[in-house]
């Protein structure tokens, strides 16, 4: 019988590919119907972009609903999704943000195992700096809660990657355009 291969947080991720570039964060207004996401997701399939985080919910008004997208692919074909999404029935409208024109935040739970007193002491040296919590506390490990901008959260990781991280689970980017601007 075959073992499964375990995967943990401290094995590499692949190289990127040089025709790949990520780092787009679109937020879109869509009617509240079954299907929608589902019809977005192929518009993103058929361009060869991967959707890298995804957060969906209902808007003030309960026949809306509010998508940001984090999203890598060639950035080439990037206008030509926003323009096909715009032409999907269901969609009021599909923006690109930029950190310049939009508050972007990310949340991060992570589950840490510690053994010993310094060991504890120095992952909560981590969290302090970077402004995180902890959120679950027992005698062998530790709920962080860190939030902010992705890179931010990215580097939390990297550092508590030397500790025994268990598990991480990330809420993707949501999005709020500054101003007056409709996000």
């Amino acid at each position: 019988m075959a073992t499964k291969q375990k995967i943990t947080t401290a094995d590499k991720k692949p190289k990127p590919r040089p025709d790949i570039i990520g780092g787009h964060t679109l937020s879109m207004y869509v009617n509240n119907q079954p299907g929608v996401l589902m019809r977005i997701c192929q518009v993103f399939a058929r361009r060869a972009y991967n959707i890298d985080s995804l957060v969906v919910s209902q808007g003030r008004d309960p026949r809306f609903s509010r998508l940001t997208l984090g999203i890598s692919g060639d950035p080439a074909g990037l206008d030509q999704i926003i323009l096909q999404c715009h032409k999907l029935v269901d969609v009021i409208h599909c923006f690109e943000h930029t950190p310049q024109d939009a508050v972007v935040r990310e949340l991060a739970l992570i589950k840490v195992m510690v053994k010993g007193a310094e060991k504890r002491t120095e992952v909560l040296q981590i969290v302090e700096h970077f402004g995180g919590k902890t959120v679950d506390l027992t005698e062998k490990s530790m709920i962080i809660r860190v939030e902010g901008a992705s890179d931010k959260v990215d580097a939390a990781i990297r550092l508590l990657v030397n500790y025994d991280i268990v598990e991480t689970v990330r809420t993707g980017k949501v999005v709020m355009a500054r101003g007056e601007q409709a996000t």
